[in-house]
């Protein structure tokens, strides 16, 4: 998973720069993300005293800092478990190889059965490598609502408190963290005082920009690309399998999503509400829309948890103040500028 690596200098760590499958055809080095990587040095300095849970748009970049963090974390010294499950992925940085067996196993599993074991061995490998008297250990788990049903998330990120602290062996330093797209698991989490929430968002410009060079020519301008992605890398990959053709993606985006369906089912004056929404995102910040609110972030259409930009309460940099250009408000952001388009041109349609 891990194979191929670079050279990276973020504000004096050189580190190993993951290499990452951008499409079928095409592996890119990481790059940007500087501050989130220092926050994985601090995290690895101290521990994190409550599991960190992150979350985002849909195809930010949480996975590539996420496999970037478990390869900075081994080379801290860290025994590592990285586990994707719904996409039966994972990662051992141990020499344990009973863990690593473990693993093997639980992936080869019949789908249905693989997600749940991996999400639940992620928890157990920590606890294995604790009673082995593995002083530092550190467990990252992708995507794991979407695989165990978003009613068990507070439930999950409790198993990865409880390993904090009531570890079954001392240990020196425990780095859990947990992310996902689901913007309603936030909701579920956050009734708790069991994790530390952070939300991140998409590349900055400067990031988006760096990764843009290492696509291959013919493209089409960098800043025509921006208005359309927002700096999602997951977007800009797309675009790319799609020739550039901003139609298709858009087309591909609104099926996925059934916004045709979305939309019908909407009273009129929801839809009044949803086009108001299109230009200023933060129109939906009042109390007869939030249920229409609720609904975008159930789609996973919007995110509704930016109201702060102060540096301590993001992964990474925050978004920006405001930009309607890209359709992020002071309170509620289009998770990109497609996913407002999509939105739009349904509305059209249906009009």
């Amino acid at each position: 998973m891990l194979e191929e690596y670079g050279r990276h200098v973020s504000e004096g760590c050189l580190m190993k720069r993951v290499k990452l499958p951008f499409a079928p055809d095409l592996h890119v080095e990481f790059v940007d993300r500087d501050r989130a990587i220092q926050q994985v040095l601090e995290w690895a300095g101290k521990g994190t005293r409550f599991p960190i849970a992150v979350f985002g748009p849909e195809g930010c970049g949480k996975t590539a800092w996420l496999r970037q963090a478990a390869e900075l974390l081994r080379e801290g010294g860290y025994e590592v478990v990285y586990v994707d499950p719904l996409h039966r992925e994972y990662l051992t940085c141990t020499d344990v190889k009973a863990v690593v067996e473990k693993f093997v196993r639980a992936a080869a599993e019949v789908i249905g059965t693989a997600e749940v074991k991996l999400a639940t061995l992620a928890i157990d490998a920590v606890k294995d490598l604790l009673k082995l008297g593995k002083r530092k250990v550190a467990v990252l788990v992708d995507e794991v609502f979407q695989a165990i049903g978003l009613e068990k998330a507070g439930v999950y990120v409790k198993s990865l408190l409880n390993l904090i602290e009531y570890p079954p062996e001392s240990y020196e330093r425990i780095v859990a963290v947990v992310a996902t797209s689901e913007g309603v698991s936030r909701r579920e989490i956050g009734r708790h005082r069991w994790a530390d929430l952070m939300p991140i968002w998409n590349m900055s410009k400067k990031g988006f920009e760096e990764l843009y060079e290492k696509l291959p020519s013919p493209k089409p301008y960098p800043e025509e690309v921006w208005r359309w992605v927002g700096g999602n890398p997951w977007m800009l990959s797309q675009l790319y399998q799609a020739g550039w053709d901003a139609g298709i993606v858009l087309s591909k985006l609104a099926r996925r999503k059934r916004l045709t369906a979305f939309t019908q089912s909407l009273v009129p004056e929801e839809r009044r509400w949803l086009m108001q929404a299109v230009e200023d995102p933060d129109t939906l910040f009042t109390r007869e829309r939030l249920p229409l609110l609720d609904k975008l972030v159930e789609l996973n259409l919007v995110v509704d948890s930016i109201e702060g930009r102060e540096g301590w309460y993001w992964v990474d940099e925050p978004p920006p103040e405001k930009s309607l250009e890209l359709g992020v408000g002071r309170y509620i952001a289009w998770q990109t500028p497609l996913h407002r388009e999509a939105v739009r041109r349904v509305l059209e349609e249906a009009m």
